[in-house]
């Protein structure tokens, strides 16, 4: 247990520091008891050091379970991270519902909107003085072939880093790795970005 592992890896329900720079969601002392008595039940693990930086998208891979984003919903409350997620903005008209998504960091996107969903991501991204926006790059629970270009494309049009994060089910260890910048050549960066996840195994599989 451990080989291979960035720095960080502590007993279940311990989170590493979150930097200066990083957008935090204030207060929320009880929320963030919440998440870190959930991955302490668990019995997950966290491992890695969050980057300084005020804006990037993050990417979780590999999702292959609806249990991902209980744990990664965890997670972002247990470390306090005020991290942004595309929700349909027809989920916020359920009553009561809106309210809790925004909570945990949702916000609507207008997929009817002549601009595109990574448009208005980035736009998001680069109007804001700091922001986390956080999706999966697979854009399903189902093995594919190539991931969606969803997050290389909002990466590029905000100018931010892409931080990869992993779920490795047969440790329990949920990983931050290091940033990466997207260049000009799209298959490039997917292939490397994919050599890296190669090691780590989702709950019902791999990258």
């Amino acid at each position: 247990m451990g080989e291979g592992y960035p720095a960080h890896l502590g007993e279940a329900g311990r989170v590493p520091s979150v930097p200066p720079s990083v957008p935090r969601v204030r207060g929320g002392a009880f929320w963030r008891w919440l998440g870190r008595t959930v991955l302490r039940l668990g019995g997950w693990r966290m491992a890695g050091e969050l980057p300084d930086v005020p804006k990037l998208v993050l990417i979780g891979a590999p999702h292959s379970s609806n249990w991902d984003g209980v744990w990664g919903f965890a997670a972002k409350l247990a470390l306090g991270l005020d991290a942004r997620i595309l929700g349909k903005d027809t989920l916020f008209k359920v009553p009561g519902l809106g309210a809790l998504l925004r909570r945990l960091g949702v916000i609507p996107v207008d997929r009817r909107n002549a601009r595109g969903v990574a448009e208005q991501a980035a736009a998001m991204i680069r109007e804001a003085d700091r922001l986390w926006f956080a999706l999966a790059p697979e854009g399903t629970r189902r093995r594919v072939e190539a991931w969606k270009p969803g997050f290389w494309k909002i990466a590029r049009l905000a100018d931010v880093p892409v931080l990869p994060v992993y779920f490795h089910y047969p440790d329990k260890v949920i990983g931050i790795g290091p940033l990466w910048h997207m260049g000009a050549d799209f298959d490039a960066d997917m292939a490397r970005i994919r050599a890296w996840y190669a090691p780590w195994k989702g709950k019902n599989r791999g990258i």
